[in-house]
């Protein structure tokens, strides 16, 4: 108002200066109603942002609103408003926003639905995958997104993640540190980033039943992990993962969390020729020793998982698959301090299928919690896909029932949408499929329970075991001389048909 007036006083002067007594009338007349007229747009503007105040300030889902106030993070109303809270509809629903075979509360083999499948939300995949991939740019730009990378974003970003986990009826997640709070200039500078947007968690935690899965920290992003992070021939980096990992474990038991992961993407080798590996795994036993130590110090009860991988990012990761974690875990004294997460891509990596990466672990007492994904057999990466498989669902949930479980631990969907998907919606059906494909799965699996024809098709492979010397040799009570007295006796043995085909027979019917 003020420099509206001052710029028509100047001008009058000006027109009076130069003679022209119209002209001059006009404007003064003219600046005599730009003031009134401007004084009725701030009274208008007043009453307005009065009776907005009142009421709620919802922003819609898209790219154009722009929205303060409410928050510190500059965003209020729903990030989902066109989704409804996914509910159990059964298998005859073509409504994609709905579950078919996922019913939570629904009892199979003992246990409800929910309590077998414990299912969690990646963090990292979900909310802060781009669809980048090495030949191209990123596709995915979400409507609460501003582009940054700051701490305001990061507390937008999880409201809008707990708002997710609401509407799809999961009430567990996975974080990695950075995944949820930026970097600073300095380690303190870090952690207080961690800090304010873990206090934003434990907030929104608050009166709900949601709680981290497990939580980790990111060793393999930053430059400084170029040699690794626990493995690294430098101990400043050795030194400043370990107080990394010291920060995560503890903001992991602040909320609540049930396990803690160690994926080492890192932690292994580009080649043998400039490498110590005897070092270097003496070192990686130490720092795992050292986070034992801290979890009991601070009273954290949660398990702590090594998360196999073969290569990826690296051409040799150490924990290459169960049976070398199993191993490892051995020669230093770890087992009983330690599980694995078993990741069924990673599992193809390897060279294994999902199944008996979970085998392996579960007869050796190490499973403690799955990534559900798959990859895809024509590409040789990492694809971290949703688990759509009936099929393997089916498998990987035979494990899980013959485990009694897995809790603490459980299922978390480290997958991601594909590149070429991009609505928000398509989050929540991916989701609502890989859970569904493993429900079907555990269905699947209390046909095969109940029908028992597979069970007794094992049982009778073996049942020659089931005799007094098969007994003595599983007690490891017969000796190379009564083996050989039986073997004389016998002479040759018979050895029957091992029924392969009438297996999957029977498996491919259960589906």
């Amino acid at each position: 108002m003020p420099t509206v007036k001052c710029f028509c006083d100047l001008s009058i002067h000006i027109l009076t200066i130069a003679g022209d007594a119209g002209v001059n009338h006009l404007f003064h007349f003219w600046c005599t109603m730009e003031i009134k007229l401007t004084l009725l747009l701030f009274s208008l503007a007043f009453v307005l942002s009065s009776v907005i105040a009142e009421g709620p300030h919802t922003c819609p889902a898209n790219h154009e609103a722009k929205c303060d106030g409410g928050s510190s993070d500059g965003w209020e109303g729903e990030f989902f408003p066109g989704i409804p809270k996914i509910k159990y509809e059964g298998p005859t629903s073509k409504n994609p926003l709905s579950y078919k075979w996922y019913n939570s509360e629904e009892e199979i083999l003992g246990k409800k639905m929910k309590d077998w499948l414990r299912f969690s939300v990646a963090f990292w995949h979900t909310f802060r995958g781009t669809g980048a991939d090495p030949f191209g740019a990123p596709t995915k730009s979400w409507p609460w997104e501003d582009g940054t990378n700051s701490v305001a974003m990061a507390k937008r970003r999880m409201r809008a993640h707990f708002e997710f986990m609401d509407k799809l009826g999961v009430d567990r997640w996975c974080f990695h540190d950075r995944d949820i709070a930026p970097d600073g200039k300095t380690l303190a500078e870090t952690n207080a980033n961690l800090d304010e947007v873990v206090a934003l968690a434990k907030e929104l935690q608050e009166g709900t039943k949601i709680k981290p899965l497990w939580g980790t920290a990111q060793l393999f992003l930053h430059p400084r992990y170029m040699h690794g992070a626990a493995t690294s021939s430098e101990v400043g980096v050795y030194a400043y993962a370990a107080a990394q990992v010291k920060k995560a474990i503890e903001v992991t038991h602040y909320l609540g969390g049930e396990n803690y992961v160690f994926w080492g993407g890192r932690e292994g080798y580009q080649s043998l020729l400039n490498t110590d590996m005897q070092r270097e795994l003496d070192h990686l036993a130490r720092f795992l020793q050292a986070a034992v130590d801290y979890k009991k110090k601070i009273g954290f009860n949660g398990t702590l998982l090594i998360e196999p991988k073969p290569q990826e990012p690296t051409k040799h990761q150490y924990d290459w698959d169960a049976a070398t974690a199993f191993a490892f875990l051995q020669k230093y004294g770890l087992i009983g301090e330690f599980k694995l997460n078993i990741e069924c891509n990673h599992a193809t990596l390897s060279g294994h299928s999902c199944h008996h990466e979970l085998e392996t672990a579960r007869i050796n007492g190490l499973l403690g919690n799955i990534d559900a994904n798959t990859g895809d057999p024509q590409i040789g990466w990492d694809t971290d896909q949703f688990l759509t498989d009936i099929g393997e669902a089916t498998l990987v949930m035979l494990s899980v029932v013959r485990n009694g479980g897995l809790a603490p631990g459980g299922f978390n969907f480290d997958a991601k949408l594909r590149r070429e998907s991009t609505d928000v919606e398509d989050m929540f059906i991916a989701h609502i499929s890989g859970m569904d494909t493993l429900a079907r799965g555990l269905r699947n699996v209390k046909k095969l329970t109940e029908d028992g024809s597979l069970a007794e098709l094992v049982r009778k492979r073996y049942q020659s075991f089931d005799t007094e010397i098969g007994s003595l040799i599983e007690a490891g009570k017969a000796d190379f001389e009564t083996l050989e007295k039986k073997a004389m006796e016998w002479d040759e043995p018979y050895v029957p048909s091992g029924k392969q085909e009438l297996a999957e027979m029977i498996f491919q019917s259960s589906l």
